[in-house]
Protein backbone atom coordinates (compact mmCIF):
# COMPACT_ATOMS: atom_id res chain seq x y z
CA UNK A 1 0.00 0.00 0.00
CA UNK A 2 1.69 3.18 -1.19
CA UNK A 3 -0.88 5.96 -0.73
CA UNK A 4 -0.50 8.10 2.42
CA UNK A 5 -2.61 7.00 5.38
CA UNK A 6 -4.83 9.24 7.51
CA UNK A 7 -6.70 8.25 10.65
CA UNK A 8 -10.43 8.78 11.10
CA UNK A 9 -12.71 7.79 13.95
CA UNK A 10 -14.89 5.72 11.62
CA UNK A 11 -14.07 4.82 8.04
CA UNK A 12 -16.73 6.39 5.76
CA UNK A 13 -18.76 4.07 3.54
CA UNK A 14 -19.98 6.86 1.26
CA UNK A 15 -18.34 8.11 -1.94
CA UNK A 16 -17.07 11.36 -0.40
CA UNK A 17 -15.56 12.46 2.88
CA UNK A 18 -14.09 15.70 4.26
CA UNK A 19 -10.91 15.25 6.28
CA UNK A 20 -10.53 18.09 8.79
CA UNK A 21 -8.76 18.88 12.07
CA UNK A 22 -5.16 17.75 12.73
CA UNK A 23 -5.33 15.04 10.06
CA UNK A 24 -6.71 17.47 7.50
CA UNK A 25 -3.99 19.99 8.37
CA UNK A 26 -1.32 17.34 8.00
CA UNK A 27 -2.69 16.34 4.60
CA UNK A 28 -3.05 19.90 3.26
CA UNK A 29 -0.27 21.89 4.96
CA UNK A 30 2.39 19.23 5.60
CA UNK A 31 1.91 16.58 2.90
CA UNK A 32 0.60 19.25 0.47
CA UNK A 33 -1.68 16.80 -1.27
CA UNK A 34 -3.35 17.96 -4.45
CA UNK A 35 -6.36 16.90 -6.52
CA UNK A 36 -6.01 13.47 -8.07
CA UNK A 37 -3.57 12.01 -5.53
CA UNK A 38 -4.52 8.79 -3.78
CA UNK A 39 -5.16 8.52 -0.04
CA UNK A 40 -6.17 5.82 2.44
CA UNK A 41 -8.50 6.46 5.37
CA UNK A 42 -8.30 4.04 8.31
CA UNK A 43 -9.45 3.72 11.89
CA UNK A 44 -6.19 1.96 12.79
CA UNK A 45 -8.18 -1.13 13.76
CA UNK A 46 -8.03 -2.86 10.39
CA UNK A 47 -10.82 -0.99 8.59
CA UNK A 48 -9.86 1.18 5.61
CA UNK A 49 -10.97 2.73 2.35
CA UNK A 50 -9.12 4.10 -0.67
CA UNK A 51 -9.98 7.38 -2.35
CA UNK A 52 -8.54 10.29 -4.28
CA UNK A 53 -8.16 13.94 -3.37
CA UNK A 54 -11.00 15.95 -4.84
CA UNK A 55 -9.83 19.28 -3.46
CA UNK A 56 -7.55 20.80 -0.83
CA UNK A 57 -9.24 23.78 0.80
CA UNK A 58 -7.65 26.29 3.16
CA UNK A 59 -5.04 24.92 5.54
CA UNK A 60 -6.83 21.95 7.03
CA UNK A 61 -9.65 20.71 4.80
CA UNK A 62 -9.20 17.84 2.36
CA UNK A 63 -12.11 16.61 0.26
CA UNK A 64 -11.70 12.90 -0.52
CA UNK A 65 -13.78 11.47 -3.35
CA UNK A 66 -14.22 8.13 -5.10
CA UNK A 67 -14.04 6.12 -1.89
CA UNK A 68 -14.07 2.38 -2.57
CA UNK A 69 -16.17 1.32 0.41
CA UNK A 70 -14.99 -0.02 3.75
CA UNK A 71 -12.61 -2.96 3.66
CA UNK A 72 -11.13 -4.93 6.54
CA UNK A 73 -7.63 -6.35 6.80
CA UNK A 74 -7.55 -9.86 8.19
CA UNK A 75 -5.93 -10.45 11.56
CA UNK A 76 -2.31 -11.55 11.12
CA UNK A 77 -1.29 -15.10 11.91
CA UNK A 78 0.48 -15.69 14.10
CA UNK A 79 0.05 -12.50 16.09
CA UNK A 80 3.29 -11.14 17.60
CA UNK A 81 3.34 -9.23 20.90
CA UNK A 82 6.48 -7.81 22.51
CA UNK A 83 6.64 -7.18 26.25
CA UNK A 84 9.01 -4.22 26.45
CA UNK A 85 10.78 -3.32 29.69
CA UNK A 86 10.79 0.43 30.26
CA UNK A 87 13.99 1.97 28.83
CA UNK A 88 15.61 5.21 29.89
CA UNK A 89 14.79 8.56 28.28
CA UNK A 90 13.13 8.50 24.90
CA UNK A 91 14.35 5.00 24.01
CA UNK A 92 10.89 3.68 24.80
CA UNK A 93 9.36 5.73 22.00
CA UNK A 94 12.20 4.63 19.70
CA UNK A 95 11.41 0.99 20.45
CA UNK A 96 7.68 1.50 19.87
CA UNK A 97 8.31 3.39 16.63
CA UNK A 98 10.63 0.84 15.07
CA UNK A 99 8.63 -2.19 16.22
CA UNK A 100 5.50 -0.63 14.73
CA UNK A 101 7.22 0.13 11.43
CA UNK A 102 8.55 -3.43 11.34
CA UNK A 103 5.12 -4.99 11.90
CA UNK A 104 4.59 -5.92 15.57
CA UNK A 105 0.95 -6.47 16.56
CA UNK A 106 1.01 -5.68 20.26
CA UNK A 107 3.29 -3.91 22.73
CA UNK A 108 3.15 -4.34 26.50
CA UNK A 109 5.09 -1.92 28.74
CA UNK A 110 6.70 -3.84 31.59
CA UNK A 111 7.96 -2.42 34.87
CA UNK A 112 10.87 -4.82 35.39
CA UNK A 113 12.76 -4.83 38.69
CA UNK A 114 15.94 -3.50 37.05
CA UNK A 115 14.23 -0.66 35.18
CA UNK A 116 15.60 2.74 36.10
CA UNK A 117 12.53 4.43 34.65
CA UNK A 118 9.44 4.25 36.84
CA UNK A 119 5.91 4.82 35.55
CA UNK A 120 4.00 6.17 38.52
CA UNK A 121 0.94 8.41 38.76
CA UNK A 122 0.59 11.23 36.28
CA UNK A 123 4.04 10.63 34.83
CA UNK A 124 3.14 7.05 34.03
CA UNK A 125 -0.06 8.09 32.29
CA UNK A 126 1.81 10.66 30.19
CA UNK A 127 4.46 8.12 29.22
CA UNK A 128 1.83 5.57 28.20
CA UNK A 129 0.08 8.23 26.12
CA UNK A 130 3.40 8.97 24.37
CA UNK A 131 3.87 5.30 23.53
CA UNK A 132 0.34 5.06 22.12
CA UNK A 133 0.72 8.24 20.10
CA UNK A 134 4.06 7.00 18.78
CA UNK A 135 2.47 3.73 17.66
CA UNK A 136 -0.29 5.66 15.91
CA UNK A 137 2.10 7.98 14.06
CA UNK A 138 4.47 5.14 13.16
CA UNK A 139 1.51 3.12 11.91
CA UNK A 140 0.56 5.97 9.60
CA UNK A 141 4.16 6.47 8.48
CA UNK A 142 4.55 2.80 7.61
CA UNK A 143 1.11 2.82 5.93
CA UNK A 144 -0.49 0.23 8.12
CA UNK A 145 -4.23 0.01 8.59
CA UNK A 146 -4.08 -2.08 11.76
CA UNK A 147 -1.91 -0.34 14.35
CA UNK A 148 -0.36 -2.27 17.24
CA UNK A 149 -2.24 -2.24 20.51
CA UNK A 150 -0.21 -0.66 23.32
CA UNK A 151 -1.51 -2.15 26.56
CA UNK A 152 -1.47 -0.67 30.03
CA UNK A 153 1.80 -1.22 31.88
CA UNK A 154 2.01 -4.68 33.44
CA UNK A 155 3.69 -6.13 36.48
CA UNK A 156 5.82 -9.27 36.34
CA UNK A 157 2.90 -11.33 37.60
CA UNK A 158 0.62 -9.97 34.87
CA UNK A 159 3.26 -10.64 32.19
CA UNK A 160 3.57 -14.22 33.44
CA UNK A 161 -0.17 -14.72 32.95
CA UNK A 162 0.16 -13.36 29.40
CA UNK A 163 2.99 -15.79 28.67
CA UNK A 164 1.05 -18.73 30.08
CA UNK A 165 -1.84 -18.04 27.68
CA UNK A 166 0.36 -17.71 24.56
CA UNK A 167 0.86 -20.40 21.92
CA UNK A 168 4.59 -19.62 22.03
CA UNK A 169 6.35 -17.51 24.64
CA UNK A 170 10.00 -16.63 25.02
CA UNK A 171 12.26 -14.41 27.09
CA UNK A 172 15.15 -12.87 25.17
CA UNK A 173 18.00 -13.53 27.54
CA UNK A 174 21.74 -14.04 27.14
CA UNK A 175 23.59 -15.33 30.18
CA UNK A 176 26.57 -17.68 30.32
CA UNK A 177 25.12 -19.25 33.44
CA UNK A 178 21.74 -19.99 31.84
CA UNK A 179 21.01 -22.15 28.80
CA UNK A 180 19.20 -20.50 25.90
CA UNK A 181 17.99 -21.49 22.44
CA UNK A 182 18.49 -19.49 19.24
CA UNK A 183 15.26 -17.73 18.29
CA UNK A 184 16.24 -18.31 14.66
CA UNK A 185 15.64 -22.06 14.93
CA UNK A 186 13.22 -22.65 17.80
CA UNK A 187 9.91 -24.25 16.62
CA UNK A 188 7.11 -21.72 16.09
CA UNK A 189 3.33 -22.07 15.74
CA UNK A 190 1.65 -21.29 12.42
CA UNK A 191 -1.27 -19.57 14.14
CA UNK A 192 -2.20 -18.11 17.50
CA UNK A 193 -0.17 -15.83 19.75
CA UNK A 194 3.57 -15.35 20.01
CA UNK A 195 4.76 -13.32 23.01
CA UNK A 196 8.36 -12.18 23.51
CA UNK A 197 9.82 -10.52 26.58
CA UNK A 198 12.57 -7.90 26.18
CA UNK A 199 14.30 -7.04 29.43
CA UNK A 200 15.81 -3.72 30.57
CA UNK A 201 19.42 -2.61 30.04
CA UNK A 202 20.39 -4.45 33.22
CA UNK A 203 18.79 -7.66 32.00
CA UNK A 204 16.01 -9.86 33.32
CA UNK A 205 16.60 -10.71 36.96
CA UNK A 206 16.94 -14.38 38.05
CA UNK A 207 13.66 -14.14 39.97
CA UNK A 208 11.80 -12.75 36.96
CA UNK A 209 13.31 -15.37 34.69
CA UNK A 210 12.16 -18.09 37.07
CA UNK A 211 8.62 -16.70 37.08
CA UNK A 212 8.49 -16.48 33.29
CA UNK A 213 9.94 -19.93 32.62
CA UNK A 214 7.57 -21.29 35.25
CA UNK A 215 4.74 -19.84 33.15
CA UNK A 216 5.96 -21.81 30.14
CA UNK A 217 8.26 -19.31 28.41
CA UNK A 218 11.40 -20.54 26.70
CA UNK A 219 14.72 -18.75 27.09
CA UNK A 220 16.01 -17.58 23.71
CA UNK A 221 18.83 -15.53 22.27
CA UNK A 222 19.06 -13.52 19.06
CA UNK A 223 22.75 -14.02 18.33
CA UNK A 224 26.24 -13.53 19.71
CA UNK A 225 26.00 -9.75 20.06
CA UNK A 226 24.12 -7.94 22.81
CA UNK A 227 21.42 -5.54 21.60
CA UNK A 228 20.03 -2.58 23.46
CA UNK A 229 16.60 -3.05 24.97
CA UNK A 230 15.27 -0.44 22.52
CA UNK A 231 16.40 -2.46 19.46
CA UNK A 232 16.06 -6.09 20.56
CA UNK A 233 12.29 -6.17 20.12
CA UNK A 234 12.53 -4.79 16.59
CA UNK A 235 15.20 -7.31 15.59
CA UNK A 236 13.20 -10.19 17.10
CA UNK A 237 9.99 -9.06 15.40
CA UNK A 238 11.72 -8.91 12.02
CA UNK A 239 13.15 -12.39 12.54
CA UNK A 240 9.74 -13.82 13.42
CA UNK A 241 7.97 -12.11 10.54
CA UNK A 242 10.43 -13.74 8.18
CA UNK A 243 10.27 -17.16 9.83
CA UNK A 244 6.46 -17.30 10.04
CA UNK A 245 5.97 -16.34 6.40
CA UNK A 246 4.30 -13.03 7.12
CA UNK A 247 6.98 -11.31 5.04
CA UNK A 248 6.65 -13.79 2.19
Amino acid sequence: MTAPVFVVEQVPDGPEFVLEGPEGRHAVSVKRLRAGEGVVLTDGRGHWAEGVVGAAEGKDRLVVTGLTGVREEAWPAPRITVVQALPKGDRGEVAVETMTETGVDGIVPWQASRCITQWKGERGLKSLAKWRNTAREAGKQSRRVRFPDVADAMTTKQVAALLAAADFAAVLHEDRDHDSEPLATVPLPEHGEIVLVVGPEGGVSPDELAVFTGAGARTCRLGTSVLRTSTAGTAATALLLGRTGRWS
